[in-house]
């Protein structure tokens, strides 16, 4: 009989094995970030790495998004809203941690 799982000793080490967690964070980008295709390349740009979450203008001219996922891709688009996309000048990011919610669609509202 087959087993459902690997035995013991076909198991990669852990130095080889990299398990990814789950987080969410928020952030609020202040700059020209409105009128740029900010949230829609945001949009694009999370649901090709598997994201969840939401982006939104504010009405003091900032955006807020949300981005929950393994720690590599939400890294990686708190990085991307660092930079944003080619016509927008970013002057400051918030970043700020958050609980997960089980997000799995990202949503572009506002």
């Amino acid at each position: 009989m087959r087993r459902p799982y690997p035995s013991p000793r076909n198991l990669q080490t852990s130095r080889s094995v990299r398990i990814s967690a789950v987080k969410r964070v928020r952030v609020v980008v202040a700059g020209q970030v409105q009128g740029v295709f900010f949230r829609s390349t945001c949009a694009i740009l999370s649901r090709q790495r598997g994201l969840g979450g939401f982006v939104r203008n504010l009405p003091d001219g900032r955006v807020e998004a949300a981005f929950e996922g393994i720690d590599d891709d939400v890294d990686a688009m708190v990085a991307w809203c660092r930079v944003g996309p080619d016509h927008a000048r970013v002057d400051r990011v918030e970043v700020l941690p958050e609980e997960a919610r089980g997000d799995r669609e990202f949503r572009v509202t506002g």
